[in-house]
């Protein structure tokens, strides 16, 4: 996997949360479940190894790990008291 090939995943995965925010935000849960499905398949490239990067590269994957944790909060946030208040599901 190339620098251009990993950033290229990394943006799509940022893209793909960025979505799954807006979803979650407009209470779109079919949506949100559609596109966690697409993100966790673009994610398991990660499972088999990415390269380490460097310079310029290294920082805009560290830029794009930091907005899929602002996203992967975002909808925490809305997804999580939702939870807590379905009938037999524990949360913790």
């Amino acid at each position: 996997m190339t620098s251009t090939e990993v950033l290229s995943m990394y943006e799509n995965i940022a893209g793909l949360t960025n979505q799954m925010a807006a979803a979650a935000r407009l209470g779109d849960f079919d949506g949100l479940s559609r596109l966690e499905a697409q993100c966790a398949s673009e994610a398991r490239a990660t499972a088999t190894g990415v390269p380490a990067l460097s310079g310029a590269p290294r920082l805009r994957k560290i830029d794009l790990l930091k907005q899929i944790l602002a996203n992967d909060r975002a909808i925490r946030d809305v997804t999580e008291p939702w939870l807590n208040n379905v009938p037999g599901v524990t949360h913790q």
